[in-house]
């Protein structure tokens, strides 16, 4: 019908303006049904391969963290931390970079690290971070059979740094899920605290003197 109106003088705007019309609207519709299709294959390769699946925890694009709820040919779907869903498209999210939380077990290591005075006992302050840990209600053992025969430590701490102000220690201390492991850590972190105030170990923070010189 357009190339028909070209065809009339009267009409030639109109034509042309209709032949404009569905050039843009092919080019639309093709970029719209591309990445739909984009989608559909990225789902099946999803869901062929399972990299993931429903009510893993999982990171992608070091941004967004949370447990999958939903997995179709279009989107994945995600519920965060805050009861936010966040909806991402197939093609998106196969060709990020995905941390799977319970891809193969649920088990979590939490690294617990502080920094406690260059004066202040470090023998002492890294057992009562492994004691702390080891009495918590919520911390594993993640030894093998192996790992116990040889001797190896239930919780292992470290000196790790020695900063301007400070020596950084750290802990290892693991749970049985992601929801444990930081209820587990929030907890660690106020009993050490607590322990260290008890046996007089500093916890040192930042501070500035200030100089108040008087006019002559």
């Amino acid at each position: 019908m357009s190339f028909a109106l070209v065809q009339i003088p009267e009409m030639k705007i109109v034509g042309h303006s209709l032949l404009a019309g569905a050039g843009i609207l092919s080019l639309v519709a093709g970029l719209a049904s591309q990445q739909a299709l984009s989608n559909i294959m990225s789902g099946f390769l999803i869901v062929m391969f399972k990299p993931f699946k429903i009510n893993d925890r999982i990171t992608f694009n070091q941004t967004y963290t949370g447990v999958v709820e939903e997995i179709n040919l279009r989107q994945v779907v995600l519920r965060d931390f805050e009861n936010n869903r966040v909806i991402v498209p197939n093609s998106v999210i196969s060709t990020q970079v995905v941390v799977n939380a319970n891809l193969t077990e649920t088990k979590v290591c939490k690294m617990i690290e502080i920094g406690i005075g260059y004066d202040s006992d470090i023998g002492k302050a890294l057992k009562i971070m492994e004691e702390e840990i080891m009495k918590h209600p919520l911390h594993i053992d993640n030894r093998t059979a192996e790992d116990k025969q040889n001797n190896v430590p239930e919780v292992v701490s470290r000196v790790v740094a020695l900063g301007n102000s400070s020596v950084t220690l750290k802990a290892w201390a693991y749970s049985d899920t992601s929801s444990n492991e930081f209820i587990m850590y929030c907890d660690l972190l106020r009993s050490i605290k607590e322990r260290f105030d008890e046996e007089k170990i500093e916890i040192p923070y930042n501070y500035q003197n200030v100089i108040i010189k008087k006019a002559e």
